[in-house]
């Protein structure tokens, strides 16, 4: 079974640029499946459940290589910052007008 190590996304909440630890995951082995009765979501895949943090990229993959998990790392992303400003709303060249 394959594990993912990754570092999550920031929370919608969230707008500091502090990084969060990073994250092995174990990817599902099979699908989810619909309860007929009442709807639910369930799977006999155990390790779906497990959800391991490191303060680093290094030790996630120290631990897997350590425990003979096969894995799959992934980079972050680099975060645009849009600079936007108050007065930006009150131009003339806006593309659709501001009006109240």
């Amino acid at each position: 079974m394959t594990a993912r190590i990754y570092l999550p996304a920031r929370n919608a909440m969230q707008s500091g640029q502090a990084n969060d630890k990073w994250l092995l995951e174990y990817e599902p082995a099979t699908p989810r499946q619909i309860e007929p009765l009442m709807g639910w979501t369930s799977s006999g895949d155990m390790k779906q459940q497990i959800k391991l943090r490191f303060e680093s990229k290094e030790e996630a993959v120290a631990y897997a290589q350590r425990n003979g998990i096969a894995f799959r790392a992934e980079e972050p992303k680099p975060a645009t910052r849009k600079t936007v400003s108050y007065s930006d709303n009150f131009k003339t060249s806006r593309i659709v007008p501001w009006s109240h």
